[in-house]
């Protein structure tokens, strides 16, 4: 029979390691809550040295982090007394100190885990024998973030397979606070972006037309499908007095000129729609002073050539002038993708096009300008190159002789300019495919001339 002394001394033991598990049990869940409800990452880190030296009762306990711009850092240091706390921390601080200055003067091939086990040796031997100290690694999406270390001095003390488990699941805890941390950050980044393109949506969808004006003897149809919520492409239909500027639709504007302007921010996204929306104004402007296509190119690209080459961004821009009672359509070119002219009397398209870069790219540049003459039944189809540049899944390209295709047979046999636009983007989807989208703007200019004019220039030519 075992003597009450031992029995009670077993019952001691029981007893004292229930409490030590329930200790560890509450601790860990403490950490768990933090984990859930602290939304500040750094008050979270603060807590991680003292439960990890707590759960396995060492003496302290330091995190250590590696910065992005290669630095390691000693973040937190908890120590259960206040004696040499001091001395242990300034260990830590020339241990990290140490192993990022060899870190730095290393090769490129020197690995971040090359580091941490730099930094486990110069841990230990600045905190000298006297210490026994356990690290190991925070890992976030298989890349190791920093080491949890764990030491005490205590002369009896072990680090058993128990406690190190414990210092690991802290450890990990600790990753997935970081990692929450980050995604978090990111989530907000995204919807602050997501909310400034709705925005810049809104504000582009107000500046583009909402409809085609009425102009006599031509039938109109536009569409602009942007890749982004935001794009870079850009159509227009500008009065060229104020008179038809304060009365659209009445029937004395239809009967005088008109402007048309279609274009491409380089680019996408915010940038883009921001570059587009002052392209428009001043565009507007030169039209309401009267000024020819060529003469506008010209202006605007003096003047917006200081704002486009800060911002790397250039611009494409077609612009024409029609007026009705000629029929008349001058036009000039800043590289843009020449519109495509259908000719009624011979089934042919030809390419309206005219010297001129880019604006924006040379100050000295000289603007063409060019003029035809339409008659009843002609078809001009204006476009922007994400048309023409838009894939299928195996990388081929919609390309110009698609479009010319496509834009003869629909010119040919069908009778307004909206089916025609429905015909080609039809067209166009088809070939990217049902389920596909197109990677850049898409944007559709549709003009027939559906009956003659009341008195028309014969002559065509270039002005200088």
């Amino acid at each position: 029979m075992p003597s009450s002394t031992s029995v009670y001394a077993l019952r001691e033991l029981v007893s004292r390691l229930q409490r030590e598990q329930y200790k560890i049990q509450d601790l860990l869940g403490s950490l768990g809550f933090a984990l859930r409800s602290l939304n500040n990452l750094s008050q979270f880190l603060e807590l991680i040295p003292m439960i990890a030296s707590r759960v396995t009762d060492a003496y302290g306990g330091a995190l250590v982090m590696f910065q992005p711009d290669g630095q390691l850092r000693l973040e937190q240091v908890h120590c259960a007394g206040s004696d040499d706390c001091q001395n242990v921390r300034l260990a830590l601080e020339m241990a990290t100190r140490q192993t990022t200055v060899s870190l730095n003067a290393a090769s490129e091939t020197a690995t971040l885990t090359h580091a941490m086990l730099s930094l486990d040796q110069q841990a230990g031997r600045y905190l000298g024998a006297d210490f026994q100290i356990f690290g190991t690694a925070i890992i976030v999406q298989n890349v190791e973030r920093g080491r949890l270390y764990v030491f005490s001095n205590e002369g009896d003390y072990t680090w058993s397979e128990t406690r190190q488990k414990l210092v690991r699941l802290v450890a990990d805890q600790t990753a997935v606070a970081i990692e929450n941390n980050e995604l978090t950050h990111e989530l907000r980044h995204k919807e602050r972006i997501d909310r400034e393109l709705e925005l810049g949506a809104e504000i582009q969808a107000q500046l583009l037309p909402h409809e085609c004006p009425t102009i006599e003897g031509i039938d109109l149809a536009a569409r602009c499908k942007t890749a982004n919520k935001v794009g870079g492409d850009y159509y227009d239909f500008i009065p060229t007095t104020y008179e038809q500027l304060r009365q659209p639709n009445a029937p004395a504007s239809g009967q005088k000129p008109w402007s048309f302007a279609v274009g491409d921010v380089m680019g996408k996204g915010v940038p883009a729609g921001l570059m587009m929306t002052m392209l428009r104004g001043m565009l507007r402007a030169e039209v309401l002073n009267r000024h020819s296509p060529g003469q506008l190119l010209q202006h605007l690209n003096w003047v917006m050539r200081t704002d486009l080459e800060s911002s790397n961004r250039f611009v494409t821009l077609f612009c024409a002038q029609y007026d009705p009672r000629t029929q008349m359509l001058a036009y000039g070119n800043a590289a843009h993708n020449p519109p495509l002219l259908w000719r009624a009397a011979t089934g042919q398209i030809t390419r309206l096009d005219a010297d001129g870069m880019l604006l924006g790219l040379d100050m000295d540049t000289h603007y063409q300008e060019n003029q035809v003459q339409l008659q009843p039944g002609d078809t001009v189809i204006y476009y922007t190159d994400g048309f023409t540049e838009a894939a299928n899944s195996g990388g081929k390209r919609f390309d110009e002789d698609n479009l010319i295709e496509s834009s003869c047979w629909a010119c040919r046999n069908l009778s307004s300019a909206e089916e025609i636009l429905d015909y080609l983007f039809n067209m166009l989807q088809r070939f990217v495919g049902a389920d596909r989208e197109a990677e850049d703007d898409t944007t559709l200019v549709v003009m027939r001339v559906t009956a003659p004019a009341e008195f028309r220039q014969l002559s065509t030519g270039v002005l200088s």
